[in-house]
């Protein structure tokens, strides 16, 4: 019997996830890589984050909600913040690192970057025409 669980996201792009992850210190590997869990049972994923306690970390793609979906073990989490805490702030830096794809992509600059007490994320973006 398998112990994976899995969660839906609304993460749908894969440079972003991967970026935000890289933000919270993680290592994320992209391709299909396999992912630990109880007793060794293994299944597959499109990022892949190895963990040296506890289950490893994955995200695969979901074809039908056209989203990566978190693939782990939850019996073997061994993270120092609960499941619900670690989708939000990978959430959080996955819009910022999202948002900042974008502005580049369409010729735009941060000139300022903040955060706010709460945790939010303050951008302002300028852009030259010529």
């Amino acid at each position: 019997m398998s112990h994976f669980s899995t969660v839906k996201t609304e993460l749908r792009q894969l440079d972003p996830l991967a970026q935000a992850l890289k933000d919270m210190g993680y290592h994320p590997e992209k391709g299909q890589r396999p992912i630990r869990g109880y007793r060794g049972q293994t299944v597959t994923a499109d990022l892949a984050v190895t963990m040296q306690e506890g289950g490893d970390l994955g995200f695969r793609w979901n074809c039908q909600s056209g989203s990566y979906e978190l693939v782990t073990d939850l019996d073997l989490w061994r993270q120092q913040i609960p499941i619900e805490r670690f989708l939000g702030k990978l959430t959080q830096l996955y819009a910022l690192n999202a948002v900042l794809s974008a502005t580049a992509s369409e010729g735009f600059q941060i000139t300022e970057q903040s955060r706010s007490q709460d945790g939010s994320i303050e951008l302002v973006v300028t852009r030259w025409d010529t």
